[in-house]
């Protein structure tokens, strides 16, 4: 097979020629006529996985809920951050600390369980970590105010229940759904996402209102919701094998080791881009998460002349404000997001990571104006603040179907724990920490004042709109390599080509019943 190095011509914005051989060519029609006939409930799927269509989408239906009840643990801090803050006596930076301390949990333990999900029961690995994290998250309630590191250990502790979902939770999806269906699907479990959060806020700040100005309670609704998920997991969900509806075999695709596994996904430029780019949008929802509501507070200081707030819960309607926006921003973004590629997909196999890039990009000037508008109309504000988030959740599932899809099913655990890793580290792991540093350093040294902590929590968000530009653009490079990744990855799920463990850099090509060393360019390129 003589090997071409032509490089790819295909108009940026339009469909790419088609520059594979015939036996690919047919490969991927055989693989198209399948996946259509899936789409109309469940095709042959379920004759493989052994679960039906329906038991497959009430399968999603739960880690769906479990997904909503993790994000809704997390954001129920920030949505009582001010009332903590007051209680424990701590400033801008330490309250940013709070967050941080969870993401770097979350972010350390989440290759463990990548690789663990990868090789074994993925359900009880997540019954286990949900377990763990319900009754951590009980135990911070009960911190007493002379002990902020003891609230600052058990947040971080509750990494371990997230980290055990989120790496395995959508490579289950990916085993249960083909085409079009595992997008849908996605994106359904990726609405969890920002509405988990805006549910956050508003639990946070109405159970503390009910509770008598109480934040602790509001650290105690999601542990007995906890309880559930670990009960509807045990009852409901089943273990699909991997790789199998990409294959339309039971014949199981076989394992690399971990270093391997960590080699090939380093290599694979669709991966490393969007990560880098996914890592972004982490920054910018970390930082806005956790301090949106405390500058929406200062912002109304600012505007109405309201004096100190002395009562614990006394400013609470712009985190139930900030919790409804989140909520109708997450429904619009994620369902428009999936539904705009899908049908761009259809002139454009880059259009997945284009539209990332455009809803970042233009995201962007939409949260500057939210600031800068701050101190002269809230309703402004709040308008810019909608647009801004509804296009930066336009990424949420088309992101991770990206990875779904140039990544093989063995090593989609790895690969989740990989980007869950990088886009912590260098996103919402430190981020609110930042914008708290930030803030603190504007104030240093001046007179405080309702204004200047208002412009200086002001200043230090507007880093999110430039990072925001940045994630653009690797959104925009990463269409440069997505669709030969993605044909890489669907060779190989349905045994045409073969990875040797000894050899990563090379494939072996089944011919005539022999195995033939070539190099990978000669096929792919």
């Amino acid at each position: 097979m003589a090997a071409r190095h032509a490089p790819d011509a295909a108009p940026f914005l339009t469909q790419a020629d088609n520059t594979e051989d015939e036996s690919v060519k047919e490969s991927e029609r055989r693989e198209s006529s399948e996946e259509d006939e899936d789409e109309g409930g469940g095709g042959e799927t379920h004759l493989v996985t052994g679960i039906t269509y329906r038991h497959s989408v009430l399968i999603v239906c739960v880690l769906v809920y479990i997904n909503l009840l993790n994000y809704m643990d997390r954001f129920t801090v920030a949505g009582v951050l001010p009332d903590i803050a007051s209680d424990f006596g701590i400033r801008d930076s330490d309250s940013g600390l709070v967050q941080t301390v969870f993401i770097c949990s979350y972010m350390v333990l989440a290759p463990v369980f990548g690789y663990l999900g990868d090789r074994y029961n993925r359900k009880y690995i997540m019954c286990v970590g949900i377990s763990f994290w319900s009754v951590v998250t009980l135990s911070s309630s009960f911190v007493p105010k002379e002990h902020f590191w003891l609230f600052l250990l058990t947040r971080g502790l509750v990494g371990v229940g997230e980290a055990s979902y989120s790496t395995i939770a959508p490579t289950l999806i990916a085993d249960l759904f083909v085409a079009d269906q595992r997008s849908r699907m996605l994106s359904f479990f990726y609405l969890a996402t920002p509405v988990g959060c805006g549910l956050g806020y508003i639990a946070g700040s109405k159970v503390a209102v009910a509770a008598n100005d109480n934040w602790h309670w509001a650290l105690r609704v999601t542990p007995a919701m906890g309880l559930l998920a670990v009960i509807l997991l045990l009852l409901v969900v089943k273990e699909p094998p991997r790789g199998a509806v990409e294959r339309k075999t039971d014949s199981p695709l076989p394992y690399t080791s971990w270093w391997a596994d960590i080699k090939a996904l380093l290599g694979n430029r669709s991966f490393v881009l969007s990560t880098f780019g996914f890592t972004t949008v982490a920054f910018v929802t970390g930082s806005l998460a956790l301090w949106a509501p405390t500058f929406l507070i200062r912002s109304r200081r600012v505007l109405y002349s309201h004096e100190p707030c002395q009562t614990a819960m006394c400013d609470s309607d712009d985190s139930m404000i900030f919790g409804v926006i989140t909520c109708v921003t997450g429904l619009l973004g994620v369902g428009a997001g999936v539904e705009i590629s899908r049908r761009y997909r259809k002139v454009n196999p880059r259009a997945d990571p284009l539209v990332c890039a455009a809803g970042l990009l233009c995201s962007s000037p939409f949260l500057f104006l939210s600031v800068v508008f701050a101190d002269k109309s809230l309703v402004a504000t709040y308008v810019f603040i909608f647009i801004g988030e509804t296009l930066l959740s336009l990424n949420w599932a088309i992101v991770a179907d990206i990875l779904l899809y140039v990544v093989i099913p063995t090593r989609r655990s790895t690969a989740e724990a990989l980007q869950i890793v990088m886009s912590h580290l260098l996103g919402d792991a430190g981020s609110p920490y930042l914008i708290g540093v930030i803030s603190d350093q504007v104030r240093k040294g001046k007179p405080d004042s309702f204004l200047l902590q208002f412009r200086s929590l002001g200043y230090a968000l507007m880093l999110c709109a430039f990072v925001g530009v940045i994630g653009g653009g690797f959104f925009l490079a990463t269409a440069l390599f997505i669709e030969k990744d993605r044909r890489k990855a669907q060779l190989y799920s349905q045994g045409v080509l073969a990875v040797e463990s000894s050899d990563e850099d090379r494939i072996v090509v089944p011919k005539r019943g022999r195995s033939t060393k070539v190099p990978v360019s000669s096929v792919l390129i």
